[in-house]
C-alpha cells in the first residue's frame, strides 16, 4: 500500500506531474492558434464554449508544435527538463541541438508527445479536482445541492449522497494514476527520443577512452619516474648513513647521486605536469614532452642505481644504445621498463640485480630481462602493485609482451618489444 501511494503521490510522481503541466502550458499558444482556424470553420462559434471545438483546436495545434520543435534549442531545453523533473540519467540524454534528420524527427515526436500528454493531463488537473471536491463535500453542504451548479439530478438521491464522497476520492486517485502513468511512459521513452544517436555514443565513448588513456599514461609516468627516484634516494641515503663515519668518500658520492636523481625527477615531473596543463592543445602533448630514452639515459640510470650500493650487472647490446637503431617510442618505453625493473629490485630484493638488454636480429625484437634474487616478501603497500601492470601496458601498447614471476631462485621480468611496425 505504501509503495502504491508513493508511486501516485511521491516526490518523483509529483515532479513528473509538474513536467506534464508544463507541457500543457506550452501547448496553450498552439491551441490558441488552432482556435483561430477552427472558429471561422465552425461558423464563428465560441471555441472555448464547446469541448468538441477545444479538442479540434488542440489537435490542430500539435502539428504546429512539431514544426517549431525544429528550433536548435528545443532538444537541449527538453533534455534538461527531463533530467531534473523525470529523473532520467544525464548520460542517457543528448544536450546538443538535433543535427541529423533522424534526430530532428525524434525531437519533433518527443515535443509533440510531451505537449499532447501534458495538455490532456493539465486539462484534467484543472477540471477534475473542483468537481471531485464538490462530490466529497456534497453530503455535508446542503447549499451545494440547492445552488445553481448544474449537478445531475441523481446526485440528489440519498444513495448518491452516500457514495459521492467515495466517487470524488476515486476521481482524485484516478487523476493521480493517470498523471503517474503518463509521467512514467514519458520518462521511459525520453532516452529513445531525446537520447544521443549512435554516432554521438561512439564519439562520447572515444572521448572517454582517450581521456582514460591519458590518465593511465600519466599514472604510469608518475609511478615509474617518481617511484624509482624515491626508492633510489631512500637506498642511497640509507647506505650513506651506515658508512657516514667510516667512508666519507662514499657518502659524498651518495649525496651527489641523490642530488642528481632529485634534479632529474623534478624535470620529469615538470614535463608530466606540462602535459596536464597542455592537455587541450592540438596534437599529442606527449610528442613535445621531454622524456628519457634507453639510448641516451641508460648509463645515467645504472650509475645512479649503483651509487646507492646496489650491484647491477648490465649486458647491453650495442644497438640498444644507438638512437638510430631504436624507434623513439621503443627507446622511451624501454627506459621506463628498465627503470621499473630496477625500482622493484630496490624495493623488494637487495643483493644482486642482473639486467640484460639485447636485440634479436632474426625477429627484430628488443628483449629486456631483469632478474634479482627472491628476497623476503615485503609488507603490501596501500595502493601499491601498479608497477608490473604499467610495464605490461607499455609493452602491449607497442605490440609486445611482458612476463614477470619467480624463475627458480630469482625473480624475472622479461619484456619483448617489436622494433618494426611501432606506431
Amino acid at each position: 500500500m505504501t509503495a502504491l501511494a508513493r508511486s501516485l503521490f511521491g516526490r518523483r510522481a509529483r515532479l513528473r506531474w509538474i513536467h506534464l503541466i508544463l507541457g500543457g502550458a506550452l501547448a496553450m499558444p498552439y491551441v490558441l492558434v488552432g482556435s483561430v482556424v477552427v472558429g471561422p470553420v465552425a461558423g464563428g462559434a465560441n471555441v472555448f464554449g464547446s469541448l468538441r471545438l477545444q479538442l479540434a483546436s488542440f489537435a490542430l495545434g500539435l502539428p504546429l508544435a512539431a514544426v517549431t520543435s525544429l528550433f536548435p534549442l528545443t532538444r537541449p531545453l527538453e533534455s534538461g527538463v527531463v533530467r531534473w523533473l523525470c529523473g532520467v540519467e544525464a548520460d542517457r540524454l543528448a544536450y546538443g541541438p538535433a543535427r541529423t534528420r533522424g534526430e530532428k524527427g525524434r525531437t519533433a515526436a518527443w515535443f509533440t508527445l510531451h505537449l499532447g500528454a501534458g495538455g490532456i493531463v493539465a486539462g484534467m488537473s484543472l477540471a477534475v479536482p473542483p468537481f471531485a471536491g464538490t462530490l466529497i463535500v456534497l453530503p455535508f453542504v446542503p447549499a451545494l445541492r440547492e445552488g445553481r451548479l448544474g449537478l445531475p439530478g441523481f446526485l440528489h438521491h440519498a444513495w448518491a449522497l452516500v457514495l459521492s464522497p467515495l466517487a470524488g476520492a476515486a476521481m482524485l486517485v484516478a487523476l493521480a494514476g493517470c498523471a503517474a502513468a503518463c509521467g512514467t511512459l514519458l520518462a521511459r521513452w525520453a532516452p529513445d527520443l531525446l537520447g544521443p544517436s549512435a554516432a554521438d555514443r561512439v564519439a562520447a565513448a572515444e572521448a572517454r577512452a582517450a581521456d582514460l588513456a591519458v590518465r593511465n599514461r600519466l599514472a604510469r609516468e608518475l609511478h615509474d619516474s617518481v617511484g624509482h627516484a624515491l626508492s633510489a634516494v631512500t637506498l642511497q641515503a640509507s647506505a650513506a648513513r651506515r658508512v657516514l663515519d667510516t667512508d666519507p668518500e662514499f657518502v659524498r658520492e651518495a649525496l651527489a647521486a641523490i642530488e642528481d636523481t632529485t634534479r632529474r625527477t623534478v624535470g620529469e615531473l615538470d614535463a608530466v605536469l606540462g602535459v596536464l596543463r597542455d592537455g587541450d592543445a592540438p596534437g599529442d602533448p606527449w610528442d613535445s614532452a621531454p622524456a628519457p630514452t634507453l639510448a641516451a639515459d641508460l648509463d645515467g640510470l645504472l650509475r645512479r642505481t649503483r651509487a646507492g650500493g646496489l650491484r647491477v650487472d648490465a649486458t647491453v647490446a650495442a644497438v640498444a644504445t644507438d638512437p638510430r637503431a631504436l624507434p623513439p617510442p621503443v627507446s622511451r618505453e624501454a627506459y621506463r621498463i628498465v627503470q621499473e625493473g630496477l625500482s622493484n629490485a630496490l624495493r623488494h630484493a637487495g643483493g644482486k640485480v642482473a639486467v640484460t638488454l639485447r636485440v634479436e636480429v632474426l625477429d627484430q625484437y628488443l628483449r629486456i630481462t631483469v632478474e634479482n634474487p627472491v628476497g623476503p616478501v615485503p609488507a603490501p603497500r596501500p595502493g601499491g602493485g601498479h608497477g608490473l601492470r604499467g610495464v605490461a601496458d607499455r609493452a602491449r601498447l607497442l605490440g609486445g609482451a611482458a612476463e614477470a614471476g619467480p624463475a627458480g631462485p630469482v625473480w624475472r621480468l622479461h619484456v619483448r618489444l617489436p622494433l618494426k611496425g611501432t606506431a
